[in-house]
């Protein structure tokens, strides 16, 4: 059997367009400091930071407008490996894992890697099990490779319905977190905030569907890791004289450890199941940072960490993007990009929960009386931060902080001027705008594909096939809206739920659709709905403190009870047809022309 090699053109101007990008974007944030030091009003400064770079996100989307399905559902297949990898990276957890996991670090420390570990363990899951072999397939949602592989528009349909619940979860939480970081720049209602929020998404990608999105979210997660990046290693160079803060919090952190101990901080030994992540609001300071298993017990450890990886690897707001690059080789290049970025971003965000450990150390370790700084009394004001010391000598354990603003409180503990907080309240609100996006044109395009042409193979017309897919999106954005407006829960809750149902409805039917030629689409079709349903039940349950554990570690029933109806179902009903048998042999040669477009081009020239 012969196969010929196939690869989109890859712009070679990429990298200057988008060096011309991070030009304007760091000549933004210094004529915002220039203007701070000129003395212009806080509005402008709050204005340009604010709209500028969001205007910059807007015209790369409008820019990037097509008519060409391929180019709206898969970017035409011309994406590098680097930019599939730099948006999958910041897309995976999204603002909400930036700025709710920073919280957490800072408030119950080395407990909350179980999410980092997972989803690092997801971007390996899904390069060597799922990404080079859904590449080869080329389909453009995860309920349409599902439908071909098993030849059943009802499965495609079912997965369609199910996928679409966590991706709503999953973009409410990032719009509602999001809505949190304008709320630095101006004082408005979050859902105000929020309608904001859904109509940038709406006019960036309404254009060019994938093809905005890798572009603009391209540009947004530039911004996120710089805005991210350049406060802390600010702040290393103040407290350590070395501006990499991965390396330089470690001291730090001895330091830090030392003064814990010597305040008395708690040593907490937690059931095996627990899992107390810190909430929403202000929450105390619960135990050592170095100190593993205090908040989460060492078996829900393990739980969370294959939760996010089952989930992380079968997202379908992440999964088909890499059907967006040239080829296989660089879907498995991007995956290594992503593991790589986001492991930058984790380690970073790590840094900022001990460095402002560490400030708050140095106001109760002092000798004499305790003196607040400046900068305490400021965050106090904001809500942002309390103490309680019932009349005597405030400790660590006095402090409460809020979880969603201990990210965006570093540069204002550390006195930088406000352009500085200007600049990472800005790239959050890029980040959310990534990960919104990115869920917002799977979504849509779920919509779109497989729930209204659902039930046929044949491909509609370019014009009216954009038109619903474009229409889907909006719909998509304004029901999260919606949702997060209607249902305010907590971001990162929201997200841990939507986590976990995905990887127990997807991750095993997807590894079994690949790797089992057995699975039939009646134990695909049960292996999803099992999956889905025991997982929610769990939930439910959970947070009805039915089981006594939280709703987050409900894959633990979900993933193998999905895992057991599909293989039990598929060995009770006929084997798949040849053609099918064939189909998955040829999904496992990298090499060759992308399945989808192939049987895309002969339904055409049957139609006609």
């Amino acid at each position: 059997m012969s196969f010929s090699h196939r690869t989109g053109y890859v712009n070679p101007r990429l990298g200057t367009y988008f060096g011309i990008f991070m030009s304007a974007f760091a000549a933004l944030a210094m004529m915002t400091l220039i203007f701070e030091g000129l003395g212009v009003s806080d509005d402008t400064l709050r204005l340009t930071m604010f709209a500028g770079p969001i205007g910059l996100y807007a015209a790369i989307g409008i820019a990037s407008f097509t008519n060409e399905p391929l180019d709206y559902f898969a970017s035409g297949r011309r994406v590098p490996a680097f930019y599939t990898g730099l948006v999958l990276a910041q897309t995976a957890i999204g603002a909400t894992g930036l700025v709710a996991l920073t919280g957490a670090f800072f408030l119950i420390g080395f407990d909350a890697l179980c999410i980092v570990i997972g989803g690092l363990a997801g971007f390996v899951v899904m390069a060597v099990l799922l990404a080079p072999f859904f590449r080869k397939f080329g389909a453009f949602t995860v309920p349409s490779y599902l439908g071909k592989r098993f030849d059943s528009r009802a499965l495609r349909l079912t997965a369609a319905g199910i996928l679409a619940v966590p991706m709503l979860l999953v973009l409410a939480a990032e719009l509602r977190i999001g809505a949190h970081a304008i709320a630095w720049f101006y004082p408005i209602s979050q859902s105000l905030a929020v309608m904001m929020l859904v109509a940038v998404v709406v006019l960036t990608l309404a254009a060019g569907g994938m093809r905005s999105l890798a572009w603009s979210s391209s540009a947004q997660s530039i911004a996120a890791l710089l805005a991210l990046l350049v406060p802390v290693a600010i702040v290393a160079v103040i407290v350590t004289n070395l501006p990499l803060p991965q390396l330089s919090a470690g001291p730090v952190l001895r330091t830090v450890g030392r003064a814990e101990a010597a305040q008395g901080l708690p040593i907490i030994l937690p059931p095996m199941l627990a899992f107390d992540m810190p909430g929403e609001g202000l929450s105390p300071i619960a135990k050592r940072y170095s100190d593993a298993f205090g908040s989460v017990g060492p078996l829900a450890f393990i739980i969370v960490t294959l939760s996010l990886l089952a989930g992380v690897a079968s997202a379908p707001w992440l999964l088909p993007r890499v059907a967006g690059t040239p080829g296989v080789y660089e879907a498995r290049k991007s995956l290594g990009w992503a593991t790589l970025l986001f492991g930058i971003a984790m380690l970073t965000i790590g840094s900022v929960a001990i460095f402002m450990r560490d400030y708050l150390t140095d106001i109760v370790t002092v000798a004499g009386t305790v003196r607040f700084p400046q900068w305490f009394e400021t965050l106090q004001t904001q809500g942002i931060l309390a103490v309680n010391a019932d009349g005597g000598r405030p400790t660590l354990s006095s402090f409460s902080v809020s979880r969603d603003d201990v990210l965006l409180s570093l540069p204002v503990v550390a006195e930088m001027p406000a352009a500085v907080v200007y600049l990472a309240a800005g790239g959050v609100v890029a980040a959310a705008l990534a990960t919104a996006g990115a869920v917002a044109i799977a979504l849509g395009n779920i919509l779109s594909e497989d729930i209204v042409n659902g039930l046929t193979w044949l491909p509609t017309k370019s014009t009216s096939r954009l038109i619903v897919a474009r229409l889907a999106l909006g719909a998509a954005a304004a029901l999260a809206g919606f949702l997060a407006i209607v249902a305010p829960t907590d971001p990162l809750e929201l997200l841990l739920w939507a986590i976990a149902l995905t990887g127990a409805s997807t991750f095993p039917v997807l590894v079994l659709s690949i790797w089992w030629k057995r699975l039939n689409e009646f134990g695909a079709t049960a292996g999803i709905l099992t999956g889905f349903c025991v997982t929610v039940l769990a939930i439910i349950a959970g947070e009805a403190g039915l089981t006594g554990t939280d709703g987050a570690l409900a894959a633990a029933i979900g993933l193998p009870a999905g895992a057991v109806a599909a293989i039990a179902v598929a060995l009770a009903t006929p084997a798949p047809p040849r053609n099918l048998l064939e189909l998955v042999r040829d999904i496992r040669v990298p090499g060759g022309e992308i399945l989808y477009d192939r049987e895309m081009r002969q339904l055409r020239r049957r139609k006609i």
